[in-house]
């Protein structure tokens, strides 16, 4: 089983690799920032083989109705 620094560091690298330095911050600060489930709030609205592109314009694409 990994580490919880492992975890975070392997999730930072796949959000910058796939969202750049800026919006791979943006993300985290939208997740940190609101008082809400992420596992529930996920399973709402994207399937599990959504791509990280995807489901980072997915996520922006909602995030602007609220």
């Amino acid at each position: 089983m990994k580490t919880d620094s492992v975890i975070k560091s392997e999730g930072m690298r796949i959000l910058i690799d796939n969202l750049g330095k800026v919006d791979a911050e943006r993300f985290i600060s939208l997740i940190i920032t609101e008082p809400f489930d992420y596992t529930k709030w996920q399973d709402k609205h994207f399937d599990a083989d959504t791509d990280v592109r995807e489901f980072s314009k997915k996520a922006m694409k909602v995030n602007s109705k609220v």
